[in-house]
């Protein structure tokens, strides 16, 4: 026997309509936030190489003659939902002096990912970060006089878990693994798994 519509919708198949429905939202979604923010990356002096997609809009602020460089096929998921585990704040790239730095290699993914450099901040090709992670190479609130900015570089092929904190000073080596919820305030080497707070190596990969 034929099935109407409605018995075709509300079973299991129908589901991939809905599904559809969803991907093609998202993908109109993404062209939108990321016309916009080439727009608005143009004229806050932010450079952003080819293939480059945002999900929502991420909020760059770039302290005048500081550099924020974006390598290609970058992703910037900044609405809630276009990172299902939640996103609880849009990206956040920042600069807060003169010739600070933040430069990202190419096929980088941020969801929700707070960075700030008062001095350098160096990402490689292929990192991706979990939602809500913070990187920054600075105390923010205290005197930079007493406190002075370190730079943090993490190498190419690094996963940092979500809501990870990884504080000035820090380098990280390529292909290794941050768990979820840590605290990096050491250096991590190459190729291993850590995880804590402090963060601290669990194993080699």
């Amino acid at each position: 026997m034929k099935k109407n519509l409605y018995t075709r919708l509300t079973e299991d198949n129908g589901s991939w309509w809905i599904h559809k429905i969803d991907n093609f939202t998202m993908s109109c979604y993404q062209l939108y936030s990321t016309t916009l923010m080439r727009i608005i990356s143009f004229f806050r002096g932010v450079s952003i190489d080819v293939g480059c997609r945002f999900f929502g809009l991420t909020h760059f602020r770039r302290f005048p003659s500081s550099t924020i460089h974006v390598g290609k096929d970058c992703v910037f998921r900044s609405d809630q939902t276009s990172n299902l585990i939640g996103v609880n704040h849009p990206c956040i790239l920042s600069t807060h002096f003169e010739k600070s730095e933040i430069r990202i290699g190419d096929h980088c993914g941020f969801s929700g990912v707070t960075i700030g450099a008062a001095r350098e901040i160096r990402i490689g090709n292929n990192v991706l970060c979990g939602a809500n992670c913070v990187i920054t190479d600075f105390d923010w609130h205290l005197d930079l006089r007493n406190t002075p900015p370190a730079p943090v570089i993490i190498h190419d092929n690094v996963w940092i878990g979500l809501n990870t904190v990884i504080l000035k000073g820090v380098e990280i080596g390529a292909n290794s693994v941050i768990g979820a919820n840590s605290l990096v305030v050491h250096n991590i080497p190459s190729n291993v798994i850590a995880a804590g707070n402090p963060c601290k190596v669990i194993k080699a990969r």
